[in-house]
């Protein structure tokens, strides 16, 4: 069952993603699933892979994952066309072949039956463990995060649920919902219920399939911009971004775990955080990196609470370490850490907006004492938080010219910063605090309502 899915079957999948994310879902799908045929567009990226789907399905950096039905050019509708036109151009672009349609079925159906034979067998054997293991707190832990993922659950391995009740492939109808959504201009001249009234009358017309708005067994979602149009079928329950080891959420864990990869987190490595609040990212970052260690401060004595919850829920004791500690003055000896990896408070949530842009001098000298030289920091900011680091780096960075530390505190790069050469004199002196923080990357992420800034630095020199 588990070489159901090799080099003859290789399968046309698409992902969404936040804005700034879907170069992150690129190059994982590149490098876990050995990817081809990748197409990048704004919020989604399609792919093919013969990957098995337990694999595909536990991508870290996408929000949903569909089975491809259909991608084509964008429809070509003016303000003011009739009903009549409506309903033939949906027909003609969104509704293909009936062999297209029973195609996209067949793949799905066998793609869900992978999945619920593994889950029934991972759940035999999990309950078999668990008679075996004493009562206690740890196994009211395991429990309860089992019903939090749902029934198909199994410990250190998520997203293998099933979207829909299975339905008898020849004596039960297959029932189907359609979910649409419009963006651009064909928001203006199209509605939401035209295109399901129009697409869920010709799929019941064609292939004889009832809708069920409740629970069907089969969900049709489109997505239709003044780009391109997209068919797909969701092939999870929940979004790959929830993630059923975590218990309480903090940051978003796409993002959390887009900071770790850009941190280059490598074997034997401490990384710490030391604004690491409910634990989001060092959470996210030990999940991948089995053979690391983690360290998390905090001063808030609820989030330490929280972030040791998340840590006994996820299993991970072991290799991740809280201690109540401020960012100003770390316990910590020089150089001993090999990655700093944080996610500075900014928002009305925290309202320290003022607060931490004058305590950001002291932050950085602090992360960038910890530092070893060739390690990675890598920080999540605000727009504004983001200008004042730059206008502070730019004032200690000896070779940098006026005219660059003036466009540095412009935009976003996402280039290795050029200095020039720095000024001749004296080679005594120690180099300014800050100055060994070179700059190699800013992305640009969305955080929901606001955007957020991740800007990565490695250190130089002493």
């Amino acid at each position: 069952m588990d070489n159901i899915s090799n080099e003859a079957s290789v399968i046309r999948y698409f992902c969404t993603a936040g804005s700034g994310m879907e170069q992150f879902v690129v190059d994982e799908v590149t490098r876990k699933l050995v990817a081809q045929d990748i197409e990048r567009l704004q919020g989604k990226v399609l792919f093919s892979s013969s990957a098995h789907i337990t694999r595909v399905k536990a991508l870290k950096s996408a929000e949903r994952l569909f089975l491809l039905l259909k991608r084509d050019s964008p429809l070509k509708l003016s303000a003011h066309a009739n009903p009549a036109r409506v309903a033939s151009v949906l027909q003609s672009t969104l509704l293909g072949h009936r062999q297209e349609w029973t195609g996209a079925v067949m793949t799905w159906r066998r793609l869900q039956g992978v999945v619920a034979d593994r889950t029934e067998a991972s759940e035999g054997e999990e309950l078999r463990g668990e008679e075996e293991e004493n009562a206690g707190d740890f196994q009211i832990m395991k429990k309860r995060r089992k019903m939090d993922c749902g029934d198909d659950f199994t410990p250190g391995k998520c997203g293998r649920d099933t979207t829909a009740p299975q339905a008898n492939q020849h004596s039960v109808p297959l029932s189907f919902r359609i979910s649409c959504k419009c963006s651009g201009s064909l928001s203006r001249c199209l509605s939401v219920w035209e295109v399901s009234k129009v697409l869920g009358g010709s799929l019941s017309g064609k292939l004889g399939w009832k809708v069920d708005l409740r629970n069907p067994h089969i969900e049709i979602t489109v997505y239709l911009r003044d780009d391109y149009c997209l068919l797909g079928i969701p092939l999870t329950r929940l979004p790959l971004a929830h993630r059923c080891y975590i218990k309480t959420t903090g940051l978003r864990s796409t993002v959390a775990w887009a900071m770790a990869e850009l941190a280059q987190i490598q074997s034997g490595f401490v990384v710490l955080d030391p604004m690491c609040g409910v634990g989001t990212i060092l959470i996210e970052a030990a999940q991948d990196h089995k053979l690391s260690y983690f360290l998390g401060l905090d001063l808030d004595d609820g989030q330490l609470h929280k972030a040791s919850e998340n840590v006994a829920f996820a299993e991970l004791g072991d290799r991740i370490h809280l201690i109540k500690a401020s960012s100003n003055d770390m316990p910590l000896a020089s150089a001993s850490v090999d990655a700093v990896v944080c996610d500075l408070p900014f928002g009305r949530k925290f309202g320290t907006k003022t607060g931490t842009a004058a305590g950001l001098p002291l932050i950085l000298a602090e992360m960038e004492r910890v530092l070893r030289v060739g390690g990675s920091l890598v920080l999540l900011l605000s727009p504004q938080l983001s200008f004042v680091l730059k206008k502070i780096l730019a004032r200690h960075d000896p070779g940098q010219s006026n005219q660059e530390r003036r466009s540095g505190s412009q935009g976003v790069t996402p280039t290795l910063t050029q200095g020039t050469e720095p000024p001749t004199g004296p080679t005594t002196e120690p180099c300014p605090p800050l100055a060994s923080l070179k700059h190699v990357a800013t992305r640009r992420l969305t955080l929901g309502a606001i955007d957020g800034l991740v800007h990565k630095y490695i250190k130089t020199h002493t």
